[in-house]
């Protein structure tokens, strides 16, 4: 940034906030119109500076200039403000999203909402199996040999797995109560870490209810915690009607959004970070030729990252706008998330 002098900066400011809303290349003329005190003349001459930075290219030579990733990403980490949600927008996001029915279309619905705000395509991704959280785990003897564990998550998912052990009736009660001691508030991956960490132990071999206990659990845990995240894309529409993305680029625009994992790998990073983090163009590699940026967050529950969502546009999507509403968005997740283990909470008193 400090390479810039002032009077690059603002040009720069006004060049990518034109390219922005019009999606065309900027020229000296159309930025004399927007209020810059300077002659077409020394509009140009800036213009041809930040093309020689790496801040602009000219797609023609008779063509204005588009900003470049670099540009972008000077943009978004040091020249353009944030947009904030009024107290109307954030009631209206909160209770749309509190209307959305927990179950299997969450996080479709979800990303609709999402993509509706932002008017591009949405990505949620579900959080992976050893990441969610266990509140309870109970085992029901069914067939001779067979036993049904249910596993209640601290988001309100319940997951049944069915697997071969042979348990009495009067051995559940003790294992219960045992292992209700050690597992509300651990991930799926600590505890399966945990049995098989207990099951090495001289002291649990030796106690037949503790070995029973923690091999019950092992065994409910096997297939749950290697549980991958399930991704929904919402809105693909809204981002192939894009006029950027006609002829070929479409078709680079449609395998990108079929390569669900790459996109999955890129919001990864939102998991350890804090806030809402910004990939543009060719920083995901790539992903659609580089003519792809993502705006991701994480969302948690109780206090955990756990999943992710987000806003995948052209490079030139309204970043002012696109942030705040991924923030809040991610937020209101982790605050049904919340709400609803309370809830839960209340009802098993």
């Amino acid at each position: 940034m400090s390479e810039l002098s002032q009077r690059a900066r603002q040009i720069l400011y006004a060049c990518i906030t034109e390219f922005v809303a019009t999606g065309e290349p900027v020229g000296s003329r159309t930025l004399s119109k927007k209020g810059i005190a300077l002659s077409a003349a020394s509009i140009r001459n800036v213009l041809s500076d930040l093309e020689e930075m790496g801040y602009l290219v000219q797609p023609h030579t008779s063509a204005g200039r588009v900003p470049t990733d670099r540009a972008f990403r000077l943009f978004i980490d040091a020249m353009m403000e944030v947009r904030v949600l009024s107290d109307a927008e954030n009631t209206n996001l909160v209770q749309r999203f509190s209307e959305i029915e927990p179950g299997p279309n969450f996080l479709r619905e979800t990303g609709r909402l999402l993509s509706e705000l932002a008017g591009t395509a949405a990505v949620v991704v579900s959080p992976k199996g050893e990441s969610m959280t266990l509140k309870h785990l109970r085992f029901i003897r069914t067939l001779p040999g067979e036993v049904l564990a249910v596993l209640v998550m601290t988001n309100g998912s319940v997951q049944n797995v069915f697997f071969k052990a042979s348990v009495e009736e009067n051995e559940l009660l003790k294992v219960h109560n045992l292992l209700d001691d050690v597992i509300e508030g651990r991930s799926l991956g600590e505890l399966r870490e945990l049995f098989a960490r207990r099951l090495q132990s001289d002291k649990v071999q030796n106690d037949s209810v503790r070995k029973r206990a923690f091999e019950l659990g092992e065994a409910a845990l096997a297939d749950a915690a290697d549980a991958g995240a399930d991704v929904v894309i919402e809105g693909r529409s809204k981002l192939l009607n894009l006029p950027e993305f006609g002829g070929e680029g479409l078709k680079e625009i449609v395998a990108a959004l079929d390569e669900a994992q790459s996109i999955v790998r890129l919001l990864d990073a939102t998991l350890a970070a804090k806030g809402t983090s910004v990939v543009v163009g060719r920083e995901a590699g790539d992903l659609a030729g580089g003519q792809l940026s993502i705006v991701g967050a994480s969302y948690a529950t109780q206090g955990r990252s756990v999943g992710s969502i987000g806003i995948i546009g052209p490079t030139r999507m309204d970043y002012p706008k696109v942030v705040p509403l991924v923030t809040a968005t991610a937020n209101a997740m982790s605050s049904l998330s919340e709400r609803r283990a309370e809830t839960k909470d209340d009802s098993d008193d």
